[in-house]
């Protein structure tokens, strides 16, 4: 199995458009040694010509440039992609769906809850509906395993994580199985596993026993502490109020990933706010102390 991080970003993107936390600008000013980055998406692959998107950003289009194996190579006009698969309905998330809209047919992967907010609060569907065909391939969120067309030799499987709907869905505050998940890939092959989870709010034991199976783990880097966005003044939630698990602290995602020995750690959805951009910054050092990565735009892993 070939991975792709086609953005490691949280929403926004880093630099974001219209925050100057330290970070963003001192990446705008090159006083800090960091990588620009867009916002959070995988591709995956079993043979290097066909993938699966996880997430489409709203970023999408720059990340195909940046990616030539999805790019057009075989006729006038046609896509490495075959398929995309949700996470959730979050706008980062699925707002580049309107970039594929010159596609024939658009193979798409969720649950229930997202196809629903996707087709009412936010119709997104209806709309890219009057410009290509969409076919909907419903995932169960209850651990059920399943195939995407054109993808040899990966099975997914589904594991529903708690979090929260979009602020737009009817179930923000009522959250529903099937809001967010995250993904088992596995290489029938090799036998190998990823475990992909952008947005974590709490470790469930279905969870935990899914990452510990797992051999490389993706998984929800968006903030370094509880309360980081409301230290900057740039807001008035905590992460966790977001469903995002901080990584410092106790419970937190450091103090998680310690406790699993088998597979290669990596966090991805890193916010703009997050220490951990600035490679040389304290809070670098202690992921690199704990054996825990930082994805970054155009991170290749292979299992």
């Amino acid at each position: 199995m070939r991975i792709r991080v086609l953005g490691s970003s949280a929403g926004g993107g880093f630099p974001q458009w219209n925050c100057n936390c330290p970070r963003c600008d001192g990446l705008r000013r090159g006083t800090l040694r960091a990588q620009p980055r867009t916002q959070s998406s995988l591709a995956l692959s079993s043979d290097g010509l066909h993938w699966v998107l996880l997430n489409a950003s709203p970023d999408i289009l720059s990340q195909i440039r940046a990616f030539p194996a999805l790019q057009p190579a075989r006729q006038p006009r046609d896509t490495g992609i075959v398929g995309v698969i949700l996470m959730d309905a979050q706008i980062d998330h699925t707002t580049g769906l309107l970039s594929l809209r010159e596609g024939r047919t658009l193979e798409l992967y969720c649950t229930a809850p997202v196809h629903a907010d996707l087709s009412t609060t936010n119709p997104l569907l209806p709309i890219l509906g009057h410009y290509c065909d969409v076919h909907w391939h419903r995932i169960e969120a209850q651990g059920e395993a399943f195939s995407v067309q054109g993808i040899e030799h990966l099975r997914f499987t589904a594991h529903a994580v708690s979090g929260k709907a979009p602020p737009y869905s009817p179930h923000r505050n009522a959250p529903e199985s099937g809001d967010n998940l995250g993904l088992s890939i596995t290489d029938t092959r090799s036998g190998r596993t990823l475990f992909y989870a952008p947005g974590l709010e709490r470790i469930e034991p279905h969870i935990l026993d899914a990452m510990r199976n797992a051999d490389c783990l993706l998984v929800d880097g968006t903030c370094w502490t509880d309360d980081e966005m409301i230290t900057l003044g740039l807001a008035n939630k905590r992460a966790r109020d977001m469903g995002h698990l901080p990584q410092s602290g106790p419970g937190g995602m450091i103090e998680v990933l310690d406790g699993l020995q088998r597979p290669r750690k990596i966090l991805i959805h890193i916010n703009n706010t997050n220490p951990i951009l600035d490679e040389d910054s304290p809070e670098r050092a202690i992921l690199t102390q704990h054996g825990i990565e930082v994805a970054h735009d155009g991170m290749d892993l292979a299992l």
